[in-house]
């Protein structure tokens, strides 16, 4: 039995890096919602509302990558290199087919997307700009996410967090420069925050791919092996990964109903709660990192037959996400009113709303963390990725979904009620994960043949 030391000393190796390059990505996020906010209430809701289709799309891909994740910490758990390999390339090409067909889509139909959320012609009109434009930067984000999931899997957390440093650098000087136009350059506001995120994902791409071909590792693979990958061992592969690609995939689908649900209230609660989603993005990076940790370790141990160690692991990261949650709650609570001044441009309205929304937020945060670690970090590290799949997409379309709608079209409540009523899905994840847990049977060894 490993000693705590020891498991701290993991933890920290893994769960720092990804919680620095969760905090940067998230504050290049907050840092595009301030820029925008320049613009106005319906371009903070148009570019909100178009990165719910970018949403729809990542979490697709994070599926895809995240059951990738599951199989390979594993199989680098018993040393097998090869099958590692395998199974990096096949998510790579992957990744790259369902990021052409995303971008399609936005090209073609981005009036359309935007109108199934709200209804607001001004707010479409923004939001199809916004995301005919930012769509170009989705294949490069699919590929750097697997890139990204690959290092940190085996023991390199390092690499992605310096390919994100790069990518906010180019973010932020170029959407700077494009929204407001200086230097010469021309003023293309919403546009503008768009082609700096386009710059940015081909910058963080470029960075991760020049590292990887450095050292022999997973990713460095010649074109010809994308080219033919191993798709008969897709079969293996496919229990594991599609539990956790149909989860993703239906759990983004109840997030964009949450938007249509906070749309009935109104563009000026549409506008808050995007900028409460950037506040609580940037909280919730330690509790990504320390879920990242989680599965890591969690699926080491289930992968080298050690289960006692493994239930262990899962019961101390249980009590180091609730602490966690407890502390972020009191601070997003407590700082709510300095947050909301950096925002300068929204209307008295958009924040009274978000003051109210974000206090709720701090309440409900612990329910949040537990919930992530329980779904994202236990139950799929020990490989149990099909009941995983099952208590969210109850918990999302039984609970959260018809509460946020019942809240929202039949009580008339504020935003931060609804808001609320949504958060009861993590409730009850947590109840669902935890009865699962004690049960002992989250624990699967999928490495054996």
């Amino acid at each position: 039995m490993e000693n705590k030391k020891l498991f701290y000393k993991t933890m920290l190796a893994i769960a720092i890096p990804v919680a620095l390059q969760n905090l940067i990505t998230s504050s290049i996020n907050t840092i595009d919602t301030l820029m925008i906010s320049s613009l106005g209430d319906v371009a903070v809701a148009g570019v909100g509302i178009a990165n719910q289709f970018f949403f729809f799309y990542f979490m697709i891909c994070f599926g895809l990558v995240t059951g990738a994740a599951i199989l390979i910490a594993q199989y680098w758990g018993r040393r097998n290199w090869e099958e590692v390999r395998t199974i990096t390339q096949l998510t790579v090409v992957i990744a790259t087919i369902i990021g052409i067909l995303f971008t399609i889509i936005a090209l073609i139909f981005p009036k359309q997307i935007i109108g199934l959320i709200i209804q607001d012609p001004n707010v479409i009109e923004e939001g199809a700009i916004y995301l005919r434009v930012v769509s170009l930067s989705y294949i490069p984000s699919a590929i750097s996410f697997v890139y990204s999931m690959t290092f940190r899997t085996t023991g390199n957390p390092k690499t992605p967090l310096f390919a994100t440093i790069v990518s906010v650098f180019f973010n932020v000087f170029f959407n700077y420069v494009f929204i407001f136009g200086v230097w010469g350059f021309p003023r293309l506001g919403i546009a503008g925050a768009a082609i700096g995120t386009i710059i940015a994902r081909f910058a963080e791409l470029s960075t991760l791919y020049f590292i990887s071909r450095s050292y022999n590792g997973p990713l460095n693979y010649s074109l010809k092996e994308l080219i033919h990958p191993q798709w008969h061992k897709i079969k293996r592969y496919s229990p594991t990964i599609l539990p956790v690609m149909i989860n993703e995939t239906f759990w983004s689908l109840g997030q964009i109903m949450y938007s249509v649900a906070y749309a009935l209230i109104g563009t000026e609660a549409t506008a808050a709660v995007q900028i409460v989603i950037a506040v609580q993005n940037l909280a919730l990076v330690i509790v990504r990192g320390l879920s990242s940790s989680c599965s890591v370790m969690v699926g080491e141990k289930v992968g080298q037959d050690k289960f006692e160690e493994a239930q262990l692991y899962a019961k101390r990261f249980l009590l180091i996400s609730i602490i966690t949650g407890v502390v972020m709650g009191a601070l997003i609570i407590i700082s709510a009113p300095y947050t909301l001044m950096l925002f300068k441009s929204i209307s008295q309205n958009v924040y009274i709303l978000a003051h109210k929304s974000l206090n709720m937020i701090g309440i409900m945060i612990v329910f949040i963390a537990l919930s992530n670690i329980i779904i994202v970090g236990i139950l799929r590290g020990g490989g149990d990725t099909g009941f995983s799949m099952k208590a969210e997409l109850f918990s999302l379309w039984v609970v959260g979904v018809p509460l946020s709608f019942f809240g929202a079209a039949i009580l008339k409540l504020p935003i931060h009620l609804v808001v609320g009523l949504a958060c009861a899905e993590n409730i009850c994840k947590v109840l669902l994960g935890i009865i699962r847990i004690q049960s002992g049977k989250w624990v699967r060894n999928l490495t054996m043949d």
